[in-house]
């Protein structure tokens, strides 16, 4: 077995594991960061990407993406759109800040460019296996390579950024699934097709036949979703009525169509790990937690992660002191279960749930009648869409 030895091993090269080892580069410490996939896989595999302002200040301002503000497109609103109308949320008016459009493969393509230039130690087809003495001051994470070679990691911290199937959860919960768990009795059909976009802006469309985020990639390609079954087969409608599915459920707006070159289901979960934080080891992005999409918090969230636990580890390896890291649970668990809940609010409001009544439906739309016809409902929802301010950085 070969041993490599560490300040921070990182497990996991998705946007909170890269972002963090960029950002310890900047305070002198190294890290080395595995990833199971290879670099074309990380790199090809299309992600949603909508960015809250502050995730695109952080990338812009440390240098991690030079793309982000040329590449991306911002927007300034969304549209909320039922029962036949369209409503405006204006981001700008109501908070003065706004998103971007990025997706989530390019902020990758970004960092790991950013990090091999650096020298980063980042190893593609590496897949970990366990984490051992977590408890300990020198962890060590049990890995295998591309070749089938034995790896380990020693290292002063440990961090898990491995995704919603986290090895390293296991280390810090005792269960590989051990979290407060919600699964939602319904699913998102996606779709990529070349196409100009259907609006300026994103669409969020309650209808009564489901819900449909009308949403976009480029000028040429765009994304879409409407609300199935869970156990929907992506194969199972031909492209004519899938167009018609979510035409239906946008009424108003007529849908630029073109060829579909990419379809998928989209499965809604919350999970939110009982522990973050064990020893020298630590759960970030989600590995730690996931949300449903309607709220566009995930890659968000990681990157929220990351600053409170950066700002914890520098002060733990250059200065020795420890209160930071004691407090990162609790600190980045304010902000969880703030995302969590906006989360599960904007899905609930928005999808037609598969046992709703006359009652239920009449009830939705109260809502969100409530939201668009006060001032102070629109700043909520502009607030909590475009990010609240990120730890230590306000």
């Amino acid at each position: 077995m070969t041993t490599i030895r560490t300040r921070v091993a990182i497990v996991g090269a998705g946007p909170a594991g890269l972002l963090l080892s960029h950002l310890l580069g900047h305070a002198g410490i190294e890290s080395v960061v595995i990833d199971q996939r290879t670099r074309e896989e990380i790199e090809t595999t299309i992600r949603a990407g909508i960015l809250e302002q502050g995730t695109v200040e952080i990338l812009d301002s440390s240098g991690a993406s030079s793309r982000v503000r040329t590449v991306g497109n911002r927007h300034d609103g969304i549209e909320l759109r039922f029962a036949g109308d369209g409503h405006r949320i204006d981001f700008a008016s109501l908070v003065g800040r706004g998103v971007w459009l990025y997706p989530q493969h390019e902020v990758l393509k970004d960092l790991i460019a950013v990090r091999l230039g650096k020298g980063q130690d980042l190893r593609f087809g590496v897949t970990a296996e366990r984490v051992e003495d977590a408890a300990s001051a020198r962890p060590r994470v049990i890995a295998t390579d591309a070749e089938g070679r034995r790896l380990e990691i020693e290292a002063d911290f440990v961090v898990g950024a491995d995704g919603s199937r986290s090895v390293v959860r296991e280390a810090v919960t005792g269960s590989p699934t051990g979290g407060y768990f919600r699964e939602y009795p319904f699913a998102w059909f996606g779709i990529l097709c070349e196409a100009p976009p259907s609006a300026d802006e994103l669409i969020y469309s309650n209808s009564p036949n489901g819900f449909a985020l009308i949403s976009q990639r480029s000028a040429t390609v765009q994304r879409m979703y409407f609300q199935c079954d869970p156990d929907a087969d992506p194969e199972a409608l031909t492209e004519e009525q899938l167009w018609q599915q979510l035409q239906d459920r946008v009424p108003g707006t007529t849908l630029k169509e073109g060829r579909i070159f990419q379809r998928d289901v989209l499965r809604f979960r919350s999970f939110v790990a009982h522990e973050l934080l064990r020893g020298r080891v630590a759960l970030i992005g989600d590995a730690a937690h996931t949300v449903p999409p309607t709220g566009a918090k995930g890659m968000n969230l990681a990157v929220a992660d990351v600053i409170v636990l950066e700002r914890a580890l520098r002060a733990l390896l250059l200065d020795g002191d420890e209160r930071l890291l004691e407090a990162f649970p609790d600190t980045a668990l304010h902000r969880i279960w703030k995302a969590q809940h906006f989360s599960w609010w904007m899905t609930n409001m928005l999808h037609v749930a598969p046992d709703a009544s006359d009652f239920d439906r009449q009830r939705q739309l109260g809502e969100l009648r409530s939201v668009v016809e006060s001032e102070a409902g629109r700043t909520y929802l502009a607030e909590a869409y475009t990010g609240w301010p990120l730890e230590g950085l306000s």
